[in-house]
């Protein structure tokens, strides 16, 4: 392996000329892996007889450079980025979450009004135990007897419904 640490410093400079060669800006460290594990595999497969390291280890290199770029280009035709704008529409247009609040709301069913409470405040308007003791004007030992009573009527249901 210390060979091959010797070989890769002195092609260093190889790899990172391919690099700005191809105009790679993004992922350059990406690359510059994937141009060592190049020269490494150049370096195990090279023939002596049939020419000079240099040309092969560049060639080499940079074919498998330029096959991990058309590898990238292809998942990134294929893939659909929305727009920044997209997110914010979305955003807008359900704030209230409907569905995840009527989810959760049916596990709530065997919960008291106030263990309802701290679960809907912990787990939709992420609350703390602070945040919802003064929201509801309590003390906070009181949020917890909430939290304790809902958590264990909840672990109940669900070891009902798993076993």
């Amino acid at each position: 392996m210390e060979g091959f640490e010797q070989l890769a410093k002195q092609y260093e400079p190889m790899i990172h000329k391919i690099i700005r060669s191809l105009n790679i800006y993004k992922n350059q460290e990406d690359y510059f892996h994937i141009g060592l594990v190049g020269l490494w595999e150049a370096a195990e497969a090279f023939d002596p007889e049939k020419g000079e390291f240099t040309n092969y280890a560049y060639s080499y290199v940079k074919g498998q450079i330029l096959n991990e770029m058309n590898r990238d280009n292809r998942f990134e035709e294929r893939s659909i980025h929305p727009k920044e704008e997209y997110w914010d529409s979305v955003e807008e247009t359900q704030p209230n979450q409907p569905l995840e609040l009527e989810f959760l709301l049916s596990y709530c069913q065997e919960l008291t009004e106030k263990e309802t409470k701290w679960v809907i405040y912990t787990c939709v308007d992420f609350l703390s135990i602070r945040e919802i003791a003064e929201k509801e004007n309590v003390s906070i030992s009181a949020v917890k007897q909430w939290r304790s009573g809902a958590k264990k009527k909840l672990k109940e249901q669900l070891l009902e419904v798993f076993n």
